[in-house]
């Protein structure tokens, strides 16, 4: 699910017919059924309000048009990409149309040493992860720069990442319209509520994410 670059509302993902079939049968496979409700449920425990955000607009999204679909009913997140390398290594960027205080849900899959390559480099924190295959990470991709170190020339990386444009989170808040439909229909009042949110938008995304203290574990 998709909404930006043109659109006139969110859509499903359109792909040609060979591409469709295995997609198709990707999202349908045990393991990443199993892989993606798993997400899920670690984003509801150490996250729960910010699954909860995600979970509310989400249902709300599905609500306003029934030809909208997501890639795993287990799941909060909109959208999911698979790359299948075989030797996946992705350089430095930031996925600016992702939620800015959201989570990015990221597997690591294949037949590599961790200890050798494939690590998650987060470049604003300093950080370098190794990130073995079969790891699940969750990470701000929409504000945190990010990259992966090679892996071996006879060694295969994979992922699998799913995650929520923010651009369908703006619908939701818009009543279902565009940005110009929206801005139309808004009387004084309403633009002066909806900058005064925009401003704090910042302020509440931080209030959604939970500290460790606040955990019950």
């Amino acid at each position: 699910m998709y909404h930006g670059n043109g659109t006139s509302k969110p859509t499903n993902l359109i792909h040609n017919k060979a591409t469709t079939s295995i997609l198709n049968d990707l999202c349908q496979h045990w393991a990443f059924k199993r892989m993606s409700g798993f997400a899920n449920g670690v984003f509801a425990a150490w996250a729960p309000c910010l699954w909860d955000y995600y979970s509310t607009y989400l249902k709300k999204l599905l609500a306003s048009d029934p030809e909208l679909k997501t890639p795993f009913p287990s799941s909060v997140y909109s959208t999911t990409t698979f790359n299948f390398g075989p030797r996946t290594v992705c350089l430095p960027h930031i996925d600016y149309s992702n939620l800015p205080f959201g989570w990015c849900a990221i597997w690591a899959l294949g037949n590599f040493d961790p200890t050798k390559g494939g690590h998650l480099i987060l470049w604003d924190l300093k950080l370098v992860v190794e990130f073995p295959p079969g790891s699940l990470i969750f990470i701000p991709s929409g504000v945190c720069l990010h990259s992966n170190v090679p892996i071996g020339t006879s060694e295969t990386r994979y992922s699998f990442a799913q995650f929520t444009p923010s651009s369908l989170f703006r619908w939701v808040d818009q009543g279902f319209q565009t940005k110009k439909e929206y801005l139309t229909s808004c009387s004084e009042e309403d633009m002066k509520r909806d900058s005064e949110q925009s401003q704090r938008r910042w302020k509440m995304g931080l209030e959604l994410l939970t500290s460790v203290s606040e955990l019950d574990i």
